[in-house]
This record gives C-alpha cells, sequence and structure tokens, in this order.
C-alpha cells in the first residue's frame, strides 16, 4: 500500500503527556486551539477506542525530485514539499480503511480506529514508540534510512499485536537545523515555538503575519522546509516518493506569484482541489504571496500589487500594502497614496499608513537606503 516505515506500538497513555501539556501551557500552539481540546481524549487511546491494545503506525514518504530551476523574470514562490501533491490525508486514511478491513478479515471482531492527524492522538509519541523514527531536534522524526521526509497515520486496533522498539536518539551534538530556522522558532533542542514558525504563519495563521516576521519569510508562500532541508539524515538518506498522487502538480515547483495574486475564488478552487494547499483559504494564500512579492523588492511588481489594493479581503491590501512599502519609490507611493484615499478598514489604513512612513524615511536625507530595484 506504499507505507514505509511501519512498527506498532502499545496502546499505553503517550510517553510525553506531561510535555505536550505544558507545551500548550505556554503558548507554543499558537491560535491552533484544535490541540487543547478533547485533552480527556488525547490522555489514552482507550478514550477513542475503547479496549484499544495496539497502535499500527505508518510512514508514507512525500519527498519530492528537484524541479526544474525557474526561468523568465517573474516573480516565483515556494510551497512546502508535502503541499505540491494531493491531500494526503485523502490518500492515507483510504488506504488504512483499507488494511484496517483486511486485518478484520484475519481477525473478524478487531474493532479499529483510523486517524491521519486529524483526530485526538498524539502520533508523533506513538510513532517514536513503534521505532518509526527519533524525535530530531526539529521535533519531525527522523528515521535512519529514510530521513524525515514522511508523513504519519495509524490505526488503533483492539488486537494485542506484538509491540516493536523504539529507536535511539542520532540527532547527537547537530543543531543544523536550529541555527538555520530563519525565525529562530525552535528555542530549544525539541521544542518548537509555532507563533514563530513559518509554516504556522503561512498556514494556520488566519490573520495578519507579524511585521517582525515577514522579512524572514522570504519567498515562502506555504510551509516552510528549512529545518529538514539542511539535516544530515535527509542529505545523506531521502529519497523521491514513488507514489504518484503526492509528486508536485505542475506549477507548484516554483509558482508564478503574479498569477497567484489575481486568483478569484472560483480560480483559486478550481487550482488547488484536492491540494493541502486549500487549508490557506485564497485570503491566506493571497496574503503569503503579497509577503514574498515585497520581499522580492523589484519595482516591475507593483502593478500587481497595486491591483491588490482593490482586493475584496481585507487580508490581502494589507499586506500587499505593506510590500509596496517594502519595494518603494514614487510609484508605490503614488499607489499607497490613491488606495488610503478610498480605504474603510482601519487595519489595512495602519498597513498603508506604515509602508508611506516606510517610504518617505527612505528618501529623505541620512535616511534608509531606498529598496527598489529592476529585475536584471
Amino acid at each position: 500500500m506504499g507505507f514505509s516505515p511501519v512498527g506498532v506500538a502499545p496502546a499505553g497513555p503517550p510517553d510525553h503527556w506531561a510535555f505536550y501539556l505544558d507545551w500548550l501551557a505556554k503558548g507554543y500552539a499558537g491560535q491552533m486551539g484544535y490541540l487543547g481540546r478533547n485533552l480527556d481524549r488525547r490522555s489514552h487511546p482507550e478514550q477513542v477506542l475503547p479496549g484499544a491494545r495496539s497502535v499500527l503506525c505508518v510512514g508514507m514518504n512525500y519527498d519530492q525530485e528537484k524541479g526544474a530551476p525557474a526561468v523568465g523574470k517573474r516573480p516565483r514562490g515556494r510551497i512546502s514539499r508535502y503541499a505540491r501533491g494531493d491531500d494526503y490525508h485523502d490518500l492515507m486514511t483510504a488506504r488504512l480503511k483499507r488494511l484496517l478491513e483486511w486485518i478484520q478479515t484475519l481477525e473478524p471482531g478487531v474493532k479499529g480506529r483510523v486517524y491521519v492527524d486529524t483526530g485526538p492522538v498524539l502520533e508523533r509519541d506513538f510513532a517514536a514508540r513503534a521505532g518509526i523514527g527519533w524525535f530530531g531536534k526539529h521535533t519531525n522524526l527522523i528515521h535512519k534510512r529514510s530521513g524525515s521526509w514522511f508523513f504519519l497515520g495509524e490505526i488503533l486496533l483492539t488486537a494485542p499485536l506484538v509491540s516493536d522498539r523504539p529507536v535511539a536518539d542520532h540527532c547527537g551534538t547537530c543543531t543544523l537545523c536550529m541555527d538555520a530556522c530563519p525565525t529562530d522558532a525552535i528555542p530549544q533542542p525539541y521544542v518548537l515555538d509555532s507563533n514563530r514558525c513559518i509554516s504556522y504563519l503561512t498556514i494556520e495563521l488566519k490573520g495578519a503575519i507579524p511585521r517582525r516576521y515577514r522579512e524572514k519569510m522570504g519567498d515562502w508562500i506555504y510551509g516552510c522546509d528549512v529545518c529538514q532541508e539542511v539535516c544530515p539524515w535527509n542529505l545523506k538518506q531521502a529519497r523521491p516518493a514513488a507514489e504518484p498522487a503526492l509528486k508536485a502538480r505542475e506549477g507548484l515547483d516554483a509558482p508564478d506569484l503574479t498569477a497567484l495574486l489575481a486568483m478569484d475564488q472560483t480560480a483559486f478552487s478550481r487550482r488547488f482541489r484536492g491540494s493541502p494547499i486549500k487549508r490557506a483559504k485564497r485570503r491566506g494564500l493571497l496574503r503569503n504571496a503579497a509577503v514574498a512579492m515585497g520581499n522580492r523588492g523589484t519595482a516591475a511588481d507593483i502593478p500587481s500589487l497595486t491591483a491588490a489594493l482593490s482586493d475584496a479581503e481585507p487580508l490581502v491590501r494589507g499586506h500587499a500594502a505593506w510590500a509596496l512599502g517594502r519595494i518603494g519609490g514614487p510609484a508605490a507611493r503614488r499607489a499607497l497614496s490613491e488606495a488610503c484615499g478610498s480605504e474603510t478598514d482601519a487595519a489595512v489604513r495602519d498597513e498603508i499608513g506604515q509602508a508611506m512612513d516606510e517610504i518617505d524615511r527612505g528618501t529623505e536625507p541620512g535616511g534608509p537606503r531606498n529598496r527598489t530595484r529592476e529585475d536584471p
């Protein structure tokens, strides 16, 4: 069924339950309130499946072959490798249900529950207990022969299967993932502060991206792979996914930011049907595209961002304003000034005002260097 690695864990309380509660208490979950719900169910598999005895844990590789380099002068963004193909939730859930049905033909009467990143189960905890990998300092599981580019899923079972053994931590003294994180989202080994993580900021955060993180996002518009890209275990062991459904869809290796920023709801729904990217919704993805355009900082992008100042979504308008402030120059200043006169949303007006102030400071004697540049 394409699952690898695979392991079995006993269905007892999660080994890191106290750590999880402390992580929530520190606010590291950000606005992901669902992670703090149903704590009684998360505390033991039997709260989800009465009589649970085993957890069958599976992985599925999603690594991508290196796509063709972007050509031409059009601005491009980056999407996390896991999100370039079809939605893994649908793919893996369907196969795990088939696997459960097969198990039930071998052991009639066995009950089971299937989950793929959607239920009250601490998946990485049980996968580590099942020997699928160890917790990397970036908090992803790492498998010695497969790296960390794999999804997790599990079947809770009432059958008492023979358990596998956990594997040792092989990170040693390496801190490459922590050192490489653009936003310092890994404050200490094995701890992730979601509030600072680019994946959280571009996917889970539904409102405005804090200004202090926008420049550090670079050209990431959905997710971020930096901590995994520098991991020696991925550089040594990772192999491209064999599953056709997980291979990158056309144009998602280096998506055209101009085209994304011009998408209406119909175009967004059509392009990202059956894709994980639909989770960000149109307003979230266009928000991210505007930030990436601002970080690119070319005058050629001013027309697209100016058009975005008229978008129906305040979230998009506000981040387009920030991007124009980053680019600077008379054309960007003029677009912001004209938009300010008709803008009714207070938060967007504030973004426009700050953007114009930044441009004005850049043109003052002794002010910051104007960032506008032309495409090479």
